[in-house]
């Protein structure tokens, strides 16, 4: 399977704000739209971006229609997620994959938006990308440079190349390995087994993080991975940003030994150290798209999630 690849933005274009998990910080939100907008971008706001059920943002029913209305709007050329949080899993199965297929477009996200990254290439064959969203990370008054840089790539198809000019990396298992590029949010990958929408890695480089998970709750979502064979099918694997995956109690053992075994159990190729997930920067890259990673040259590259 070849995802498509939607079309690149243009000064000028609309772009759509949605929130299909948590409610977003509105105070962040409104500085992230102003982000867009100095990109040259005109910004349509969900109708039901505001609302708050708890820890969604609006009912299930409510959540989708804006999502659906995204990609029915011709006029939308870009969907960006305002942030996670809680509750994309919900709606997986009630979305109209045909739609998607018929109307490609950029979708942005990541953290819970994990599961809509993965139903969306594997049910609709389409590449989307995780990167920083709004009210989560743009609009905060601390967000770095580079993470906001990474929305440039929606403007010009160009390669990425990840080396330790960005951060340092470190390797776990030495090798060369390319693939597409699947993943992001261990939780929610290991959300998606068993369902019509587990996650696909047989030949491809999986990339991997998460946020505030014990090492014992990170041992336990990458020894279901592993047993489910996912990490033995991937060619490699890519591990990024793990923020405050401390342990809270004395008897433990490091997130570092954790993950130094499931990797070492699957014998692949693996690098840690990339920025991507919960942190400050967060490199944005496409998710569907053919990558190749060498560890003896420490160095990720990334085709162009664009046309």
């Amino acid at each position: 399977m070849n995802a498509v690849k939607p079309n690149r933005l243009k000064k000028g274009d609309a772009v759509g704000v949605i929130a299909p998990a948590s409610p977003p910080n509105q105070e962040n939100l409104v500085r992230g739209i102003t982000f867009l907008e100095d990109l040259g971008l005109k910004v349509k706001v969900g109708k039901h971006v505001s609302r708050i059920n708890g820890y969604l943002a609006g009912s299930d029913q409510e959540r989708l229609e804006d999502f659906h209305e995204m990609f029915a709007d011709s006029d939308v050329k870009a969907i960006i997620c305002a942030c996670g949080g809680f509750g994309t899993g919900r709606i997986a199965e009630q979305i109209d994959y045909e739609l998607i297929k018929r109307n490609p477009k950029i979708f942005w996200g990541y953290s819970d938006i994990t599961f809509l990254h993965t139903a969306i290439r594997q049910q609709a064959e389409q590449v989307t990308f995780h990167g920083p969203m709004l009210a989560s990370d743009i609009g905060k008054e601390d967000t770095h440079q580079m993470s906001k840089k990474g929305f440039m790539q929606l403007f010009e198809p160009s390669s990425f190349v990840y080396t330790e000019q960005i951060s340092p990396l470190e390797v776990l298992v030495d090798g060369e390995a390319r693939g597409e590029i699947v993943g992001g949010n261990l939780s929610l990958l290991v959300s998606t087994l068993g369902t019509d929408y587990e996650i696909d890695t047989k030949d491809k480089l999986l990339l991997i993080e998460d946020v505030n998970e014990e090492p014992r709750s990170v041992d336990r979502m990458l020894n279901q991975l592993y047993m489910a064979g996912k990490l033995k099918d991937a060619s490699g694997i890519l591990l990024g940003d793990f923020c405050d995956c401390t342990p809270q109690r004395n008897l433990t053992l490091s997130l570092e030994e954790v993950i130094a075994h499931y990797v070492q159990l699957a014998e692949r190729p693996t690098m840690k150290g990339f920025m991507m997930g919960h942190c400050n920067p967060h490199i944005a890259i496409p998710l569907g798209v053919q990558a190749s990673m060498n560890t003896y040259e420490k160095k990720l590259i990334v085709d162009s999630g664009i046309l």
